[in-house]
């Protein structure tokens, strides 16, 4: 995992031209059918799909990775951002269902955290049984509301907004070129998780929560109240550093997805209320 600004025009195909039709919404960089489990993975707000491609190469063949790609950029970027985590949820559930077929455990940085909780939210509800875990990073809990309005303000305040959050990019959005290319995306992210209401609303599987100790968007407090939204039991990691600290402690990250996907293989949970 690595902090960037994806530009729209970067490429954003699988390694393999022989890897499978995964849709508009899913990217396999590293395919592995020998894989025993899927990581199903949900970039931050303005992110895309190829932020998780140093992952599907650090966990894979042991495990294969999915990256959820957003409509708005990469090769998406002529299509219309969605304004909306239920719109976005509804999405990849649309084309989940082949990839299914495995024990699978869902990622989400950031906003890509509330957008893995709503997509297992829907798949355990359908009775699919849902995911093995869910681990969220970079956010605070869906209870944990607060009153902000980051999408309605002028492009200079969001970028100020990125430099506050730690981001190393944020100075390319001075470009007027790049900005205009790449904002409507990170607005619409904005207006998804803005408006976005949960409640007390809870998952069945396993939660492992990873936190910044530092980071402006989630306090401790805010990161220990996703104990309530699961009934699978929880678990909270604070590291160093701030919004980003995924990127600065990836190693250490990924061995604990690891090490959770391998013991989860051998147990199920119960998602009944």
């Amino acid at each position: 995992m690595a902090s960037s600004l994806d530009s729209p025009d970067s490429p954003d195909s699988p390694d393999s031209p022989d890897s499978p039709d995964t849709g508009l919404w899913l990217r396999l960089y590293r395919p592995a059918a020998e894989a025993a489990a899927r990581l199903i993975c949900f970039p931050y707000a303005g992110g895309s799909a190829s932020y998780y491609h140093s992952v599907a190469q650090a966990l894979g063949p042991r495990t294969e990775v999915l990256a959820v790609q957003y409509p708005g950029r990469q090769d998406r970027r002529r299509e219309k951002p969605v304004g909306s985590l239920a719109g976005l949820a509804a999405g990849v559930r649309q084309e989940l269902g082949p990839w299914l077929d495995k024990p699978y455990a869902l990622f989400g940085h950031s906003m890509g955290a509330l957008l893995a909780f709503e997509v297992a939210r829907l798949l355990e509800s359908e009775g699919q049984g849902g995911p093995r875990r869910l681990f969220v990073s970079g956010r605070r809990a869906p209870s944990c509301r607060r009153t902000e309005n980051i999408h309605l303000r002028s492009d200079q305040g969001i970028v100020a907004h990125l430099r506050r959050l730690g981001s190393a990019h944020s100075n390319l959005l001075e470009d007027e070129e790049i900005r205009a290319m790449f904002l409507p995306a990170l607005r619409a992210d904005y207006q998804a998780v803005e408006t976005y209401t949960a409640g007390d609303a809870q998952v069945g599987c396993p939660l492992t929560v990873f936190t910044g100790e530092s980071d402006p968007q989630t306090t401790r407090t805010e990161a220990e109240a996703w104990r309530r939204h699961t009934r699978g039991g929880a678990e909270v990691l604070f590291y160093p550093g701030g919004h980003f600290f995924v990127d600065e402690h990836a190693p250490e990250v990924l061995e604990v997805i690891e090490q959770r996907t391998a013991r989860d293989l051998g147990h199920r949970h119960d998602v009944s209320a």
